[in-house]
């Protein structure tokens, strides 16, 4: 992404890039929706806040518009969210490793295995939760803060987890790692359905 002339078919100070125009901007409408959504603003507060036309942030959010990256940033700073959030949004992720598999390292004078799931990137702050649930209404969870992932390991019984359309079904010693950052489910399917979660924020 980059800041082409006015001269050029882009206009003033607007978004272009190896993409085409009409890529470009489609890929920001979405983003837009996307982390409007996320925050519970109006379009009619979330115009205000970042100081432009309601009629402006409709038409962007349509993909009928052009954004300049004046308007961009004006827009990431009203929804708390980096400029590159909303250019280049981050992709979702969503590893599932069964019981039996992943790398083994194994101790020498006891019988002990440890088995790597997911290492903790640079800057991040994990917090730990124990789960126990029962069949029922699935717990569903809204978004946590921008750039959340969550890990979790199925203990006992079997549950349904992960985005609210894209959930998957584990089992005991299954794990699986999704983004927390959007709706999420955690629906047992047993009784005593345990587990551990890790929530990531970076």
């Amino acid at each position: 992404m980059f800041v082409k002339p006015n001269n050029s078919k882009y206009g003033a100070n607007e978004v272009a890039g190896t993409d085409t125009a009409a890529d470009v901007v489609a890929l920001i409408a979405a983003s837009l929706r996307r982390e409007r959504a996320r925050s519970g603003l109006s379009l009619t507060e979330l115009a205000r806040r970042a100081g432009i036309a309601k009629s402006t942030l409709s038409q962007l959010e349509s993909g009928t518009g052009n954004p300049s990256v004046e308007t961009l940033w004006a827009l990431g700073v009203a929804l708390d969210v980096p400029f590159s959030r909303l250019v280049d949004p981050p992709r979702r992720v969503i590893q599932v490793i069964r019981a039996g598999e992943g790398p083994v390292v194994h101790a020498e004078r006891s019988h002990y295995d440890a088995a790597m799931l997911a290492s903790c990137p640079p800057g991040a702050r994990r917090d730990i939760y124990r789960i126990h649930a029962q069949p029922g209404p699935p717990r569903v969870s809204q978004p946590h803060m921008p750039g959340t992932v969550e890990h979790l390991v199925l203990s006992t019984g079997r549950v349904l987890a992960g985005p609210t359309n894209e959930a998957v079904e584990l089992e005991p010693g299954d794990y699986v790692t999704y983004p927390g950052d959007v709706p999420h489910i955690f629906d047992a399917l047993e009784p005593d359905t345990s587990g551990v979660i890790v929530m990531e924020h970076v």
